[in-house]
């Protein structure tokens, strides 16, 4: 039950090793005219880590971090590191918001203002949040991981439930994205009696499922459609070999930062706003750095790698299981209310996501990508706080 204060302290050392690594790189050829086709190309992220080694303050942006209370707790065997920001309205909805892969509490830095402090920043104060900003196991500060099971989506959800209760939060709501999607929905199905309510983003079809058929489809479906297929046909080998052979990648994650570097920034240039060219048009380059930093610094690469595995096997057997059953286990669902919000660059589809039409909330975006709490923080606490001010 013990909850201790935590300051995030990278030694000099660490810092040193970093920037001597980058500088000893062993760069790459690279065939002409390939672009982005193939992967990140070699003169962008030499460009990248060269302002990574020489120009991005490390420092500076701990510094900032260590702004926000931040705090450990050991769950089932496993420390969390997680951030818990109490809003000045002390009537305030606590509201625990779950990051995905490749990324970090450090994704939700720019909503965490907004959220708590809605009146500082020209909102409503019936609005605000007490906020609880977890890393997911294998993650960032919630490492090391020593067993294996923490990729399982379940299990983190009831450590979560565990976490609030220990916060001494008996009402609360839940935000997710990506991987932390999946986390939300289920501490809705677990903890239905103290969840007001769901609200998810980076929300998908099943990357090995089928390909969505696009006849009947809207004009924005279709394309939503079309950007999922071509997902399927040329953007999984990330997933597959995460899913498949973790171990193998994490040498090359924990050993080279250029390595994860380019295994990162690769996502944020396939899964932003389609109308942002690189990633730095998308995303703060800072921000992204610093995400990747905590990525090297604490070993997750490897570790993420290993939850993600863990996580395609639940998937899986859960899949296999469904195909065996009656078909009939989503026909009566119910619990709290769920939201969804789409962005630009999502290939959610309602019609396949929401077939029951069960959604109470549903909110499409022509702005943004799969890190909207990066790319358009407006857009995800406005949404965040119109779907909950309903269910206060």
């Amino acid at each position: 039950m013990n909850i201790q204060p935590f300051k995030i302290a990278i030694s000099q050392a660490d810092l040193d090793d970093l920037r001597a690594r980058l500088a000893r790189t062993r760069w790459p050829n690279q065939l002409p005219g390939v672009g982005w086709s193939r992967g990140v190309p070699v003169e962008y992220l030499k460009d990248l880590a060269e302002y990574w080694r020489t120009d991005y303050d490390w420092r500076k942006h701990e510094a900032k971090l260590n702004e926000f209370p931040q705090y450990t707790t050991q769950i089932d065997g496993q420390y969390i590191h997680f951030l818990h920001v109490r809003s000045p309205e002390l009537d305030a909805l606590p509201l625990i918001l779950t990051h995905g892969w490749p990324s970090s509490p450090v994704e939700f830095l720019k909503v965490i203002g907004p959220l708590t402090n809605p009146r500082a920043h020209g909102g409503n104060p019936t609005d605000a949040f007490h906020v609880v900003i977890p890393s997911l196991p294998g993650y960032g500060f919630s490492t090391p991981v020593r067993e294996v099971g923490w990729g399982n989506l379940f299990r983190i959800a009831q450590a979560w439930v565990e976490l609030m209760s220990r916060l001494g939060y008996e009402r609360y709501a839940v935000q997710g994205t990506d991987v932390g999607s999946g986390v939300a929905l289920i501490l809705g199905m677990i903890d239905a009696q103290r969840v007001v309510g769901m609200h998810l983003t980076g929300t998908g079809l099943p990357p090995f499922g089928p390909s969505v058929e696009l006849e009947g489809l809207s004009e924005a479906d279709r394309a939503r459609g079309q950007r999922f297929n071509a997902f399927q046909a040329d953007g999984t080998g990330y997933l597959q070999i995460q899913a498949t052979r973790p171990q193998t990648l994490a040498y090359s994650l924990n050993d080279t930062p250029v390595g994860q570097l380019a295994w990162i920034v690769e996502k944020f240039q396939a899964w932003t706003d389609p109308e942002a060219l690189l990633p730095e048009d998308a995303v703060d380059r800072d921000q992204l750095l610093t995400n990747v930093s905590i990525f090297w610094f604490t070993g997750s690469g490897a570790s993420s790698a290993n939850a993600m595995y863990e996580g395609m096997q639940a998937f899986r057997a859960m899949v296999a299981q469904q195909s065996q059953g009656s078909g009939a286990q989503q026909s009566e669902q119910s619990g709290p209310p769920t939201g969804v919000a789409v962005f630009a660059t999502d290939n959610t589809i309602r019609s396949l996501f929401d077939p029951g039409n069960r959604i109470s909330h549903w909110s499409e975006f022509d702005r943004g990508g799969h890190f909207p709490a990066m790319e358009v923080p407006d857009l995800l606490v406005s949404d965040v706080q119109a779907f909950f001010s309903k269910l206060r």
